[in-house]
């Protein structure tokens, strides 16, 4: 089997890939473009692709493939009625960074709540060596106990999240864009509701033809003005000018994204004029990154295609 990985960079310089070179041979690339792809995979039976298109553009002149494995769980990258008329497998990989995502969650909610770049920068600018008390505490912040959290997708990262703040005092409610009752354990309200009581909102979404855009301005203006926004969902679940004109006009309190509408983030993002960093957190795409979930992640991909060589099933997606 000629197995070509095309977006090694993606998963760190610390991941090894050893464990493929146990199914056949193996080509390996950093990074690949659009462009570069078709002439990369031309002779490969499979192709280890993260973000990169695999539709007809990519995959014509791939008369072997039979075989994609995504590093990721999203599949927006597929076109799955070519892959399908194909006869190509698909297979993604789930569950490996819920610990990591509801983490990195926490590690924003608590960055932006008790304003720690402001606290951090008061230090180190050598101003508290000048206070003129044991304490300096010019930016206000509050306890999470008691709060009202609330949840856009709970699913088994949003699940995680509201366990880990019903951990610390919080009340829980959800909001399903698809409508389903998720839990018996917390209130399932609607977006309105959500919106208009929580304190923190959360979002852990995935991007279909219900969520694109469905935080925009107006949403935003219906959250409390002292409310933090977070979203480790997908990026184009948020209006971006939308945010941007919220937190100036102080709508909301803060919002933490590590997702975007472009990735990289595009040099013209309405976020960039914003320079109020106690205010507004980014963080380029990395709460899945972890060390150990990428570590699972590769370990399942490489799992998904061995048993795809013994001709099983396994996380195979259909679209």
């Amino acid at each position: 089997m000629k197995i070509v990985i095309l977006e090694a960079d993606s998963l760190g310089e610390d991941i090894k890939l050893d464990h493929f070179f146990k199914i056949g041979e193996v080509a390996i690339y950093g990074n690949t473009t659009p462009e570069e792809a078709p002439e990369r995979i031309a002779e490969a039976d499979a192709v280890i692709v993260n973000k990169l298109p695999m539709n007809e553009s990519t995959l014509k002149d791939a008369q072997f493939v039979k075989y994609i494995g995504l590093t990721a769980t999203g599949t927006n990258n597929i076109d799955f009625a070519y892959t399908n008329g194909r006869g190509i497998t698909v297979t993604n990989v789930a569950g490996y960074s819920t610990g990591a995502v509801a983490q990195h969650t926490f590690a924003m909610v608590f960055y932006l709540l008790e304003h720690l770049r402001y606290y951090d920068d008061y230090v180190k600018s050598g101003a508290y060596t000048k206070c003129e008390t044991f304490c300096h505490m010019d930016r206000k912040f509050n306890e999470l106990e008691g709060k009202t959290w609330g949840i856009i997708g709970l699913g088994a990262i949003g699940t995680r999240v509201a366990n880990l703040a019903s951990a610390f005092g919080c009340e829980v409610i959800y909001y399903s864009a698809s409508g389903k009752k998720r839990s018996e354990v917390y209130r399932q309200v609607d977006l309105d509701t959500l919106l208009a009581e929580s304190d923190i909102v959360s979002c852990h979404a995935p991007l279909n033809e219900k969520t694109y855009h469905l935080m925009d301005y107006d949403r935003f203006c219906q959250m409390k003005p002292t409310a933090l926004f977070i979203n480790v969902g997908r990026g184009p679940i948020v209006d971006e000018k939308g945010l941007a004109k919220a937190l100036k006009k102080e709508k909301i309190a803060a919002a933490g994204l590590d997702v975007l509408e472009a990735e990289p983030m595009d040099k013209d993002n309405p976020l960039r004029k914003l320079d109020d960093s106690d205010r507004l957190l980014i963080t380029p795409h990395i709460a899945w990154a972890a060390v150990e979930a990428r570590n699972r992640l590769l370990e399942e991909a490489y799992k998904n295609l061995k048993a795809f060589q013994k001709g099983e099933e396994r996380n195979v997606c259909r679209g």
